[in-house]
């Protein structure tokens, strides 16, 4: 059903008033526009970009192996870390003190010591523990393996990365549970549901709607934080290739940009693949976060749809009736 147009009363003496006009915008536009175009004019024109060479590397076969390597360490240690980040945050909101001390000291070693740091300390994990056991404590053991047999540089990169970026995440998904309204679990209690029930079909799928938006800043960021793998030491992924390549053919600023490319279009993907998922987890609230308002208009027009479908109902009832 179409609106109804709402006449307009008539106002005696009305004022006819016109937007103050506000040349700011319109100047800082003009000055936005002109450095735009400088910037892309240098881009163009400068010579020492070299992109006869970008484009020669830019679809290089060692390239694009950094590129998929690039990717399977920021999904597989945000898949870690994001599984490992919903155990803390649940952690931290628990009733019992050990595991709520637990949680503390993890997301305050981890946000605490720089990733630099501890990827270097994944790549000597051999050294400190030549070999890895399992037994009772001060007792016999029952297996043991080679630490550098199970560690390997890419294992230790996906490790290192994930257990730091659990830490940032965990505190993304406390805010997010917090942010439920308390009444759904005590509704939810009322009805007898167990408590991983209600985190897992009430709680969660609220969160998610506060828990995405950072969460995709935080997989860009780990996108970008996979160049310092390097400390484990990982050599395959993206930004190492594209160093390696530059020192062979004293090339550094066109392989530079072939890494700034790849990684803007991976960043650029993950973005439409965040936004997709914001407007579904956001479905029923509007832009201000409240609950999605509903016009008085299409309101009235629901009531006079449904009171004539009534009167035609009442209509053939009589006749039936006579």
């Amino acid at each position: 059903m179409k609106k109804s147009k709402q006449q307009e009363p008539d106002i005696p003496n009305k004022i006819d008033a016109l937007p103050q006009r506000r040349p700011g915008p319109i100047v800082a536009a003009v000055i936005v526009a002109i450095l735009a175009a400088q910037f892309i004019h240098m881009l163009v024109t400068n010579e020492n970009f070299e992109w006869n060479v970008v484009w020669t590397y830019l679809f290089n076969e060692h390239v694009l192996s950094g590129v998929g390597w690039t990717l399977i360490l920021t999904v597989a240690s945000m898949v870690i870390a994001i599984v490992l980040a919903v155990a803390l945050a649940i952690m931290r909101k628990s009733s019992n003190p050990v595991l709520r001390g637990v949680s503390w000291f993890y997301i305050w070693f981890f946000r605490g010591t720089p990733v630099y740091t501890q990827l270097v300390f994944w790549g000597l994990i051999s050294v400190l523990m030549p070999k890895l056991s399992l037994g009772i404590p001060f007792g016999p053991e029952f297996w043991s393996w080679n630490t550098a047999d199970v560690f390997t540089a890419s294992r230790a990169a996906i490790i290192g990365l994930a257990l730091n970026e659990a830490a940032y995440l965990a505190e993304i998904v406390r805010a997010g549970l917090e942010a439920v309204d308390p009444g759904q679990r005590e509704a939810a209690e009322a009805l007898g549901m167990k408590p991983s029930l209600i985190m897992r079909r009430i709680i969660l799928p609220q969160a998610m709607r506060i828990i995405i938006p950072p969460t995709g800043n935080e997989v860009i960021g780990m996108l970008k934080t996979t160049s310092l793998v390097l400390a484990v030491p990982f050599t395959l992924e993206l930004q190492y290739v594209t160093t390696t390549l530059a020192n062979r053919v004293y090339k550094p600023i066109p392989l530079l940009l072939v890494a700034a490319i790849w990684y803007l279009v991976i960043t650029s993907i993950l973005m439409v693949v965040q936004s997709k998922l914001e407007k579904h987890f956001g479905k029923g609230f509007d832009i201000r976060g409240g609950v999605e308002q509903f016009d008085p208009a299409d309101a009235t027009e629901t009531k006079r749809t449904k009171a004539s479908a009534e009167d035609r109902q009442d209509v053939q009832m009589i006749g039936l009736n006579a």
